[in-house]
């Protein structure tokens, strides 16, 4: 499987652990950033992780700053992603068997390299079932992204009308 994998300076150093990690293990990673410790800003680079699952170029992607906010909140503005901050093994276990969630999210500050391994790995190994009861509401988020882009396109029509 393919992985999108971004930080800001915050997430630099427990990114560059978990790409280790994730090549032992065999997954191909494309790192979109940031490539040092230097303070940046989190939105780019959420947006450019975020995008590429949103896409499909990839199916998923991690993000990793200081709390995990930012980038939840950056990366949950595309449609088709589910991104989920995760603590714990078992919160990345469920967001990806109830919600499918194909972008997790770390916060470095709470988590040490060891503990993000095990959440990485739980989220990767757990499976969604589209046809349970978890389906059927994750297509009614689906469902509530296709009306929020018709009320988008209808107000840019009665706009430039």
């Amino acid at each position: 499987m393919k992985i999108a994998i971004g930080a800001d300076h915050g997430g630099y150093k427990m990114k560059n652990g978990l790409v280790k990690f994730l090549k032992t293990k065999g997954f191909a990673l494309a790192d979109m950033g940031t490539h040092n410790a230097e303070s940046c800003d989190y939105p780019a680079i959420g947006y450019k992780v975020a995008a590429s699952v949103s896409s499909g170029q990839f199916p998923r992607g991690i993000l990793i700053c200081k709390t995990g906010v930012g980038f939840s909140i950056v990366a949950n503005k595309l449609p088709g992603v589910r991104a989920a901050l995760c603590l714990k093994a078992s919160q990345a276990r469920l967001s990806r068997e109830h919600n499918n969630s194909n972008i997790l999210i770390l916060a470095a500050n709470y988590l040490n390299i060891k503990e993000a391994s095990r959440i990485v790995d739980a989220w990767l190994k757990a499976e969604f079932s589209p046809r349970s009861r978890h389906g059927r509401r994750v297509r009614q988020i689906a469902n509530i992204e296709r009306k929020l882009k018709k009320l988008k396109l209808s107000g840019v029509k009665r706009c430039i009308a």
